[in-house]
């Protein structure tokens, strides 16, 4: 196995990854075979979402610590330990990011440990990505909008398939960035979300190296404007000095 040096990984995320504006759902891919991992960036990358690699145990208990991803491709087999120990971190984090393991074993024991230790699903190398892909939606799918391809908001409905958003029976044409803002705040509704954490959620750990998040600012204010002009109620509130809220 290759493990993915630091340089190599930060030539291949800022090449493929620097338009954060396309991404939809984040993924974090703890996998230490470089090219696996670059083909599976890859492919979701075409899907609509962002991808940040861990190529190590360490790494990645790193990044669980610091983000918060909507699904976690976790390898067992790691070069410096039981991928295993990051269900168990996240569990005593109490954590609700979703995990598929994704493993060369295929031992009936292996996968009945990962998923007692919270992990949602189990995938045996090799793989097709598609299949991974099917995996990825309805895992996402089953846990912030209880396994519906519509999800609806008094007054507004988004298919999550087409990437739609109707407002009282009237189309709302938003961009990619708008989209995924709207579908973090319905998915996080009533809980207040910090600016940082926005920012963070849109363009993955290189908002640590952003001067300032004003550009979140002027997104949800594009957001709000559209639905709001569109006759949707005001669900995004300003909590001043933290953040927003979507209040239902």
């Amino acid at each position: 196995m290759n493990k993915i040096d630091k340089p190599l990984r930060n030539k291949f995320y800022i090449s493929t990854k620097l338009k954060f504006y396309l991404y939809y759902m984040k993924i974090l891919i703890i996998e230490d075979e470089l090219e696996l991992a670059k083909s599976i960036a890859t492919y979701l990358s075409e899907q609509q979402y962002l991808c940040e690699f861990a190529p190590t145990l360490q790494d990645a208990q790193d990044k669980i610590q610091l983000y918060q991803y909507d699904c976690i491709l976790l390898d067992i087999g790691l070069p410096d330990g039981n991928g295993l120990k990051l269900l168990e971190e996240l569990k005593n984090q109490r954590k609700q990011d979703g995990v598929i393991i994704i493993s060369a074993k295929n031992a009936l024991d292996d996968k009945i440990h990962g998923l007692q230790l919270g992990a949602d699903d189990y995938l045996t190398k090799p793989f097709h990505l598609s299949e991974l892909t099917a995996r990825i939606y309805s895992l996402i799918r089953r846990k912030q909008f209880n396994s519906s391809n519509i999800v609806v908001q008094n007054e507004i409905q988004i298919d999550l398939l087409a990437k739609n958003v109707i407002v009282n029976d009237l189309p709302v044409v938003l961009t990619k960035k708008e989209f995924d803002l709207l579908m973090f705040f319905i998915g996080n509704k009533n809980k207040v979300i910090s600016k940082s954490t926005l920012a963070e959620h849109l363009s993955g750990d290189i908002a640590d190296m952003l001067d300032n998040h004003d550009f979140v600012y002027a997104h949800v204010k594009n957001l709000k404007k559209k639905l709001q002009d569109a006759g949707s109620q005001s669900y995004i509130k300003t909590v001043y000095g933290t953040g927003y809220k979507w209040e239902n």
